[in-house]
């Protein structure tokens, strides 16, 4: 058996995958605020903690068991389908702004939470065949750069507490190197 899906990996993996479940239970029940189809997306930090301090393959497969499950506890056929694109294309995008090392943990977090929402967005316009649904998309663009700055922050200091001080916010080490165990 590979190494990487060992028993010690699965079990990380089922605890994500539980604790972004927990938070987007959690989130669910409490509405931010007045603007329909905003939320904190705070299941995404677990996204984040896989991207930063695990690999891809496990923020992929984290991304495709929260949409998943989250979809059959209290969602439904299309919840799971706005959640799935919004999922690919935000962790997508997510994934190339982490490897190009321009963006802090911050930055990946508003790219990601502005990427969901357009996904969402056009998925919305294939289902309702109208595009004059999109005007809706400048609220939900500002409402992404808000609440992705507020899940970067929180990821930001979770990772302090998890991340050996020999490792630097973009992933290298303190020499400037690239750490070890990083994609």
């Amino acid at each position: 058996m590979n190494r990487r899906w060992g028993a010690s990996a699965i079990a990380r993996l089922g605890l994500l995958t539980a604790v972004a479940i927990v938070l987007g239970y959690f989130e669910h029940l409490l509405p931010v605020t007045g603007i329909p189809g905003v939320k904190l997306g705070l299941a995404n930090t677990v996204l984040l903690y896989a991207l930063y301090l695990l690999d891809v393959p496990s923020a992929v497969l984290l991304m495709l068991l929260k949409v998943g499950i989250s979809g059959l506890l209290y969602g439904g056929p299309a919840a799971m389908l706005y959640s799935f694109a919004g999922g690919v294309l935000s962790l997508g995008v997510m994934i190339f702004a982490r490897k190009s090392l321009a963006f802090s943990v911050i930055g990946v977090s508003v790219l990601g939470a502005v990427s969901h929402n357009i996904a969402q967005m056009l998925v919305a316009c294939l289902v309702v065949e109208t595009r004059a649904i999109l005007a809706y998309l400048p609220v939900l663009l500002i409402a992404a750069a808000v609440t992705g700055t507020l899940t970067g922050l929180i990821a930001r200091y979770t990772f302090k507490g998890l991340r050996p001080k020999s490792v630097r916010e973009d992933g290298r080490g303190e020499n400037g190197a690239q750490s070890k165990g990083k994609t």
